[in-house]
């Protein structure tokens, strides 16, 4: 996978304003919440990504650069002032992600071989 180091081109969608996605998250038997919403330096695993009704392209571009169910994932860093945008670590990849993106993306606890190399 290409390393585009500290930015993503992922353009907004045309006229369209950067806002969250609006979904619920799944039932699960563990507890999923997005990656807007994590710590930093908190080591999680991507579960799904959602685009929000707005900008369904959204969900091929992440998975373009690398934000794939069981990849490992975690914030490095947040944008002051307001906390955007996010320098985020996917696998090998850092990337600069909108907090907007950064909420379509669903994470979880590592499970499996990953929770125990974080």
């Amino acid at each position: 996978m290409t390393d585009f180091s500290a930015s993503s081109a992922l353009p907004a969608a045309a006229g369209a304003p950067l806002t969250p996605c609006s979904h619920a998250a799944a039932a699960s038997p563990w507890t999923l919440s997005t990656l807007a919403e994590l710590g930093l330096g908190q080591a999680m695993q991507v579960h799904s990504v959602r685009a929000p009704v707005h900008a369904p392209e959204w969900a091929d571009w992440l998975a373009e650069i690398g934000f794939l169910p069981g990849e490992a994932v975690k914030i490095l860093s947040r944008g002051l002032p307001g906390g955007d945008p996010l320098v985020v670590r996917i696998g090998q990849s850092t990337f600069a992600l909108r907090r907007a993106e950064a909420a379509c993306i669903q994470v979880q606890a590592p499970q499996g071989p990953e929770a125990t190399h974080g």
